[in-house]
């Protein structure tokens, strides 16, 4: 077991913890919106022991969720942290989305896969406390040392045959100051982590609990609706509202200003329309069919600059935003231009000139992808009620922390006047990080003087931006006579941004090393898409590698692996992101629950990557049916330290297998004059039912380590290792995303 210090005061604790995991503790407070819901009678009978933990006289164990729940299960996952310090019996726990609440929980967010991994620890500390003041609780009553109590299944015990449900120590407990030090349980003892869960939430969403933002109502409540420019680079002239007033049942149709004259923009303010026209009915139904009734004139936008507050650095930067309306083959030209240099310099190890003029043979291969739309299931919207000295803003959302200031702002009402809640969502991926909606709701509401439930149609929602950003990179390889690699090059560029990670793989396994990059300013809007960066850059490098590994004549694997050896025991530089050994896990793993080393003239390819702190390699496993790919399996190892609930985790890596493959065989969004090529998911190709892998087989890294990342991790790695099949299937290598249009043509 590992005895550690709290060193803290019942005041104290909710900064300290708050600071070392993301999770804040408070006392005394009663309230018990479970209980009252499940028929219990007074908010009184819930002693919280802190801001996750409340413990019920019948023994009930709530445990508040302070991250946003989307399907990752931290309504599980969290529960089980607690419950497993707790010494909890699994059916008394009951899991509540938290509050939003900055001082109670200062990272409710979830992206970046950082979840379980940055509430790891306060989680246990949590569990872990409240049963030690269970323990002195018991042992003042009985009138023995707490040393001798024992917990199990939620029960207090003691040699003498005393015993007690948690319950009826919940309210002396709760009273006791915090302890100086208290017990973790050895990892080795974990007897509900690792072990899989049902949801804690699952039957609330199979029998249709109004969960989700879409779902809110209130009285008086109005429907909302807005028009935005039809391409970016343009912006409002004028509209003819009175005709839209005029239909029926619509009330209202009026401009909304969001960026005046010098306003601070917070990290959710991304909208690339600093105007657009909204417009209020008695029904979402009627509000659409307005939408398409606007007779409105667009003018070009002129180009500008805002200042803009980065939530995570707390710093300001000044943005700039180019006018024009720009086209795909442009961006192309543009990324084209930008490779041929100058670039910025990231990093230098060796003499990477002189390895390629001596090289005996130099591989250089260029891959590009485009922007993508996240296409969550379900669409953009949320619920504001305005008044004159407060708000109310619920809806679903990765954090409110990104824009809560900026809604405060927008308002005119101080910060703690401006309540937002969170509701359950219909997928994320990054989307809903960016809450300018929630933005657009609050000005409507404050205008029309009611409650407002503002909801984008998905042809709103795929138009107006926050795409994943469009990239090339290129690579080149120097090879010497006796077929070693000595020297890597990548040139990496993007709109808006690049790519480029420069101390990844493999950095660090080659004597002569050079990355650089650079951008170029682009006035349509971008955004954290589902392992941002990463989610492209893995696929040009593990393609590149196997190419590579093809003119060396080697195995792909065998060939990674003689570069994380080297990596392992003579590394180059001193900055390199990863940790060989893992990574190499991963991949012989990978190699031998495939069958790799049996493949036979199987068209199998594989891919390995490391992103938010874990590893994981696919092996994509398919045969041709004409221009088609029918994938028969996929085989993924991943790392990722100590697996909470394994059910959910391989739910989750299957889940970004089908995300990867689904935008790498299909996801494209193009220009023309600055308007977007496809509006809606009949032009939005998406993999189907049928296209899916026949099976996906899952393996974890037995790992005492605490736990990494897992949402973002098994998505980058599968375009590579499809494309690397795809050329053992075909002979032909896929350097452009979407792979599709290059299918076609074999067809």
């Amino acid at each position: 077991m590992n005895t550690i210090k709290t060193g803290l005061s019942r005041r104290t604790f909710i900064k300290s913890l708050a600071a070392t995991s993301g999770m804040a503790l408070t006392f005394n407070l009663s309230a018990a919106p479970r209980a009252l819901a499940a028929g219990m009678t007074a908010p009184e009978d819930w002693f919280e022991f802190n801001a996750v933990l409340s413990i019920n006289p019948d023994g009930s164990i709530e445990v508040k969720v302070q991250n946003p729940d989307f399907g990752q299960g931290t309504m599980t996952s969290f529960p089980m942290i607690v419950a497993e310090e707790l010494d909890a019996n699994w059916s008394d726990i009951i899991a509540v989305q938290a509050p939003n609440d900055a001082d109670k929980y200062p990272r409710q967010i979830t992206g970046g896969s950082w979840s379980v991994s940055s509430n790891w620890s306060g989680l246990r500390l949590a569990g872990a406390t409240a049963k030690e003041l269970l323990k002195q609780a018991a042992a003042q009553t009985w009138g023995v040392p707490a040393s001798e109590i024992t917990t199990n299944n939620s029960t207090l015990s003691h040699a003498s045959g005393r015993s007690a449900r948690y319950g009826e120590f919940a309210a002396a407990a709760s009273q006791l100051p915090i302890p100086s030090e208290v017990t973790l349980k050895d990892k080795s003892d974990f007897d509900l982590i690792g072990r899989s869960k049902k949801s804690l939430v699952a039957d609330d969403i199979v029998t249709g609990t109004p969960l989700f933002g879409i779902d809110q109502r209130a009285e008086g409540m109005r429907y909302a609706g807005i028009v935005h420019p039809p391409a970016f680079g343009l912006t409002l002239d004028t509209f003819d509202a009175e005709s839209i007033k005029a239909m029926p049942g619509i009330e209202d149709a009026f401009a909304i200003r969001l960026y005046p004259e010098g306003f601070m923009r917070g990290f959710s303010d991304v909208c690339a329309f600093p105007e657009i026209i909204a417009i209020v009915g008695d029904s979402t139904w009627r509000v659409m069919k307005a939408k398409k009734a606007v007779m409105a004139s667009w003018k070009p936008m002129s180009e500008y600059e805002f200042d803009n507050l980065n939530f995570f650095s707390g710093k300001t930067k000044r943005e700039f935003v180019p006018a024009g309306l720009e086209n795909t083959s442009g961006h192309r030209a543009a990324m084209a231009s930008a490779l041929a240099g100058p670039l910025t310099e990231q990093r230098r190890d060796g003499d990477p000139d002189a390895a390629f003029a001596n090289a005996a043979k130099v591989i250089e291969r260029t891959y590009s992808a485009p922007f993508l739309a996240h296409n969550t299931m379900e669409p953009m919207n949320f619920f504001a009620d305005v008044k004159a000295q407060e708000a109310t803003l619920i809806g679903p959302h990765q954090g409110s922390i990104l824009i809560h200031d900026s809604v405060a702002r927008h308002l005119g009402l101080p910060k703690e006047k401006v309540e937002m809640r969170m509701t359950r969502m219909g997928g994320g991926f990054g989307r809903r990080l960016y809450l300018h909606f929630a933005v657009e709701a609050a000005l409507i509401s404050q205008k029309i003087q009611a409650p407002v439930l503002l909801t984008y149609s998905r042809e709103d929602d795929m138009t107006t931006g926050v795409y994943r950003p469009t990239y090339e990179v290129t690579m080149r390889a120097a090879i010497d006579a006796n077929d070693n690699l000595t020297g890597y090059h990548i040139k990496a560029t993007g709109i808006p941004e690049s790519p480029l990670f420069p101390n990844r793989f493999p950095a660090g396994a080659v004597d002569h090393y050079l990355a650089e990059d650079t951008s170029i300013e682009s006035n349509i809007t971008v955004g954290a898409y589902r392992a941002p960066s990463s989610n492209f850059m893995a696929g040009a490098e593990q393609s590149f590698l196997d190419e590579v590994a093809e003119a060396m004549g080697k195995d792909p694997i065998e060939m990674r692996l003689e570069l994380l050896e080297r990596a392992a025991s003579n590394p180059v530089g001193e900055k390199n992101d990863y940790d060989p050994a893992r990574y190499a896990g991963v991949l012989k793993l990978a190699r031998d629950k495939s069958g790799w080393q049996s493949k036979g003239d199987r068209a199998m390819g594989v891919s390995a990557y490391f992103c938010h702190n874990s590893y994981c390699a696919n092996v994509i496993e398919l045969s041709m049916d004409g221009s088609n790919p029918v994938i028969s399996k996929v085989t993924s190892a991943v790392d990722c330290g100590i697996v909470v609930n394994p059910d959910a985790a391989v739910n989750m890596t299957q889940g970004g297998i089908i995300n990867g493959l689904c935008h790498s065989l299909y996801g494209e969004i193009a220009f023309d004059e600055g308007e977007p090529s496809k509006k809606n998911l009949d032009a939005y190709r998406m993999l189907r039912m049928n296209e899916a892998p026949k099976a996906i087989d899952v393996h974890f890294v037995q790992s005492d380590t605490d736990p990494t990342g897992l949402g973002e991790p098994p998505m980058p790695p599968t375009p590579a290792a499809l494309a690397n099949a795809l050329y053992q299937a075909t002979g032909q290598r896929f350097y452009e995303q979407p792979f599709i249009k290059q299918l076609e043509k074999l067809g």
